[in-house]
This record gives structure tokens, sequence and C-alpha cells, in this order.
């Protein structure tokens, strides 16, 4: 091999005698696919996210319905205490079962196993429900723990829970028309419960500030242990004397406050169908009867208070009053002159009608105007009913009105009246919240005098010490009253062996703190040969309430001083 002198390159000297070895990629290369690969990794990211997010809306999608029915369940509600703070109302939780039908794989199962704990749902309404396409669909309302523990070991996919607010009320029916009731919603619809709603809880509701959160408690002006009383003494009524209802108020006279107001038969507002029952009606407001006799108190205040008629004059009632083609006779008739204390201990109507006639139709039509006894009572309770005028008010209507007939009035508006005869003369709207004696005052209105009020708590004394309120006395509380025995009509006619009885009264008369009004529907006699006027149940039942409450009230008997001290001047 031939040897030459050339000179040899750079790139020759590096090639001979060597293996040859290739040139690795250049940055710029590198760079290019390592942005090519994160490319990659973030539209794969970016797909796996808008996937996330189109289930995601879907799923919002599907249980939007159940969401909206969480959230308008989830409204919490106040306590409702008594003056005393007792527990009338309060919520609780309870189960409520749902379902997806979307998500249920096997319809006619899932409907047998529902069944099997709740047969009511094992309908053919409630399978098509179940087979439709809707994201939700309530079954059924508030379960009970059995009920939701049986449905949930059934394993049924697409069959849920939802735990809401219910209300309870451990009373049971001891205050149930005052409280009232919530609908399923938690919502009130009757009693105080409604205008709880009305006054602010609708509204916060309506912004979403009441859902799921505890609130401050609403604190009534019931007396739990008296409500107890008023309704235990009422049901004895009812039972003794075989009456179809009754009627049991304690006012507050001072304040204006109701203490207790029960009306029977009453319902559980645990029970929500009761209350749909027409009997079972509020009568004490929301009832309308002509009250009878008690009304004469009102026509011896309004003769009195106008100044035509004074404690010294007195009527003829020596024979009946005809009027108009109508006899007005008393019931027990003395045949006589009668003096002003007489017709009223007498419950003449005559002597009473002779008043009226005495002071006029317009001076009574005013006077009753001025009591409120002739429009709706205002008061927080939603359940009040408007009174019952005669169509035209001329001298006929004017008598019979005299004597509680012709005019149809709320049991809860003629102890409102009353209260105003024996606080000196001043009206107070009725109130079922606490209320102090100075907020009374200032929503206090003088309607009749101070003297008058004064003979009214005089006449209501005598009447128990020896008219025809006997039965209600009870020893060291001086109690008066009036009695009231009105006839019912039927077919548009009265019938005289129906009546509706009431005894109207007041304790301690010396100064009168509470009024209590007891009305008995239809009370038969409580053994043969005897009647049933009102002095016979009305007034006993009176007494009862009276002896067992007012320790309660804190009103103290007073013995031994047998002077009676109701002041009267004219």
């Amino acid at each position: 091999m031939a040897v030459t002198d050339q000179p040899v390159s750079f790139l020759q000297r590096r090639t001979v005698g060597e293996r040859h070895v290739p040139r690795g990629p250049s940055t710029r290369a590198v760079r290019a696919r390592v942005h090519m690969a994160m490319a990659v990794f973030a539209l794969v990211y970016m797909a796996i996210g808008g996937r996330l997010i189109m289930l995601g809306m879907s799923e919002e999608s599907k249980s939007a319905s159940y969401i909206s029915a969480q959230d308008s369940v989830a409204a919490s509600r106040p306590d409702l205490l008594d003056r005393n703070g007792q527990i009338l109302a309060t919520d609780i939780k309870t189960a409520s079962l749902f379902a997806e039908p979307r998500k249920i794989l096997d319809v006619d199962e899932a409907l047998e196993g529902i069944a099997s704990v709740l047969p009511e749902l094992g309908t053919d309404a409630v399978r098509r429900r179940l087979a439709s396409n809707a994201g939700f669909i309530w079954l059924k309302r508030e379960l009970t723990p059995r009920q939701r523990q049986q449905i949930h070991d059934l394993g049924i996919p697409g069959i849920g829970f939802l735990e809401e607010n219910s209300r309870f009320y451990p009373g049971g029916p001891t205050a149930g028309h005052i409280v009232g009731s919530v609908n399923v919603d938690n919502q009130g619809i009757s009693g105080m419960e409604l205008a709880v709603d009305r006054a602010w809880l609708g509204d916060l509701r309506e912004l979403g500030f009441a859902s799921d959160r505890s609130m401050e408690p609403v604190q009534l002006s019931v007396d739990l242990r008296v409500q107890h009383v008023v309704r235990d003494e009422l049901v004895k009524a009812l039972e003794r004397y075989r009456a179809i209802a009754g009627v049991g108020i304690i006012l507050d006279a001072e304040t204006g406050e109701v203490v207790a107001m029960s009306s029977l038969p009453d319902f559980d507002p645990n029970d929500r169908a009761q209350a749909l029952e027409k009997d079972r009606m509020n009568r004490a407001s929301g009832g309308v009867f002509e009250m009878g006799s008690v009304f004469k108190g009102f026509t011896v205040a309004m003769a009195l208070d106008s100044g035509k008629v004074t404690m010294n004059d007195s009527f003829d009632a020596t024979r009946p009053l005809r009027v108009g083609g109508r006899t007005i006779s008393d019931f027990h008739g003395k045949g006589r002159i009668l003096s002003i204390p007489e017709i009223f201990n007498y419950s003449s109507n005559i002597g009473t009608a002779k008043m009226m006639l005495a002071a006029g139709v317009d001076t009574q039509k005013e006077f009753l105007e001025r009591l409120g006894l002739t429009s709706r009572l205002k008061t927080d309770l939603p359940e009040v009913a408007t009174p019952l005028l005669p169509p035209k008010w001329n001298e006929l209507a004017a008598i019979t009105i005299s004597f509680g007939h012709g005019i149809s009035v709320t049991p809860l508006q003629t102890a409102v009246a009353t209260a105003a005869l024996m606080n000196g003369g001043r009206l107070i709207p009725p109130t079922f919240m606490p209320r102090s004696r100075e907020e009374a005052d200032k929503l206090a209105k003088q309607v009749v005098s101070p003297q008058t009020s004064e003979i009214m708590r005089y006449l209501f004394r005598l009447n128990v010490l020896s008219g025809s309120g006997r039965r209600a006395e009870v020893p060291g509380y001086m109690v008066g009253g009036k009695t009231g025995t009105a006839e019912k009509i039927e077919n548009g006619r009265y019938v005289s062996n129906k009546r509706r009885n009431s005894f109207l009264s007041a304790f301690p008369m010396d100064k009168p703190r509470y009024v209590v009004l007891v009305v008995l529907d239809e009370p038969k006699p409580e053994r043969e040969g005897i009647g049933a006027t009102a002095g016979l149940n009305t007034a006993p039942v009176t007494s009862a309430i009276i002896r067992r409450v007012a320790p309660m009230l804190g009103v103290l008997p007073k013995f031994g001083d047998k002077t009676e001290t109701v002041s009267i001047s004219y």
C-alpha cells in the first residue's frame, strides 16, 4: 500500500481508524418535543375537565327539584311558649320519603317493597310516577322512625329520605285553638302559628333566612296551667250536662291578656285532619251567637251611663210588653214594679226593655258600638268572626237586643266588653301576647264612666249573693256575675227545648282582675225533675274553674271579713 505525503483534513482524521458515531438531536428539537407533550397533556386535562363540568351540570339539572324541595322544607319555626316558659309548640326532625325515578332499576320491585311498609302507596298512580322520567318526586312526608328503618332495610335504588322540620305540640289539644297548627311544609295555617307567619316569619322565609336556623322563642299570654283547668272543667261539664259544645275564657281585665281560652270539641294540632271537622271549630272567637241575658249587663250600663236612668228609678214589670206584634214576657215574672237591682237580679226582660226605651234606640246602638260589640274584634288571633247585626235597627230590634236576642257576637267579644264594665270603664283590646299594664294603659279607651263601672261591679256581686248566680260563689274570692239562657234558632224560629247557657263573671269584685265566661251549648238537666238553666250548670262550672285557678293566678282569698268592699255611689 502506497503512502502519500498529502495532508489529511480534520474530518478525515476523525474518521480514519475510528468507528462512526451519529450526532444527537439539537436543543431546539428537544424543546419542540417537550412543548408538544405539554400541549397533548393540556388537551387531555381540558377534555376531562369539560366532561366533569357536563356531568356536574347534568346532575344539577337532574336534582334541581330535589334541592328546591330540600330548601322549602328545611324552614324552621320558633318555639311557642306560655307565659311561664312552658313549651306549647316546637320543631322536631322527621324523615320524608322521596324517589328519583331515573335511578330506579325495577319499578315493580320498588313499588312492591314500598307497599310492604306503606300499603297506601301500592297504587297504579304511584307506579306511573315511579316509572316516569322525573328527577325527584315525594312519596310520603313525615314517616315514623319505624317506617323509615323498614324502607331503609329494603335497599331500593333510587329511594331515599330527606330530613325536615316537623311541628310537635307537647300539650296536644289543651291549647289547640290558640296555638293553631301548620301544614306539611311547616307553614302556619291557623291560630298563633299563622299569626307569627303573618307578622314576620313569612317574610323571613321568603328572604331565605328561616332555613334550619334557631330562632328566639315567641311567648304567649296563655297560662298552660290555667288553660288545662278551663278545658278540664269544660270536659266534665259536657259529660255531666250532656251538652254538645262548650266555651271557657279567662281574660285579664287590667291588661287585656287572654290567660285561657278553650272551645270544645277541640282538636289535637298533632293530627291536622281533626281541625277540618266542622264541629271542632273555634267557637270562642270564630263563632257568633246570641248571648242571651248576659247582654242585660250592657243594657243596664248603657242606661245608667246615658244619665237618663239612675239607680233610684224603677220600672213596671206587672204585664208583658207588646211591640211590633211580639209579646215580651219574663221567665220568672214577679208581676210588680222592679228597681234597677231587682231587674238585674231577677233577669227581667220587661224591665230591661223599658230601661232601654228610656235611654233610646240611638243611645243603645251608639253604646254597643263604643264597646266594640258591633264590629269585628281586633286581636292577634286570625280566627275572629264578625258580629251579625239586625238588618234594621228599629225599636223592636233594640228591645230584643237589650236582653241578648237579635244580635250575635263572639264569646271573646262579650268578655272584652265586660272587662270594660269591671275595670273602671276602660276598653282594652284583647291580646294573646304578653302585655304590661303600662302598655295596656296606652291602648285603653274610656267607654263608660268610673261611677257606672262601680255600679256594675255592685250588681254583678249582688247577683251571686242573692240572684241567679248563687252557685258561682267561691268562698274567699268575691265572685260576681250574670247568667244568660238563650233559646236557639232552628229554621228561622226559636226552639224552647234547645238553649245556649252562659255565665259571665269577674273576680275579686272589690277590684276585679279577671273576667271569666263559660258557655254550654244545649245542656240537659243534670237529673230528672230539675231545669237546665244557666244558674244550674254554667254558674257551678264557673265556680269550679275559679276555685282552681285563683291560687295559680296569685289572687289571695279573703276570709273572716263579712263586710263587702264593693264601692258604689249614686
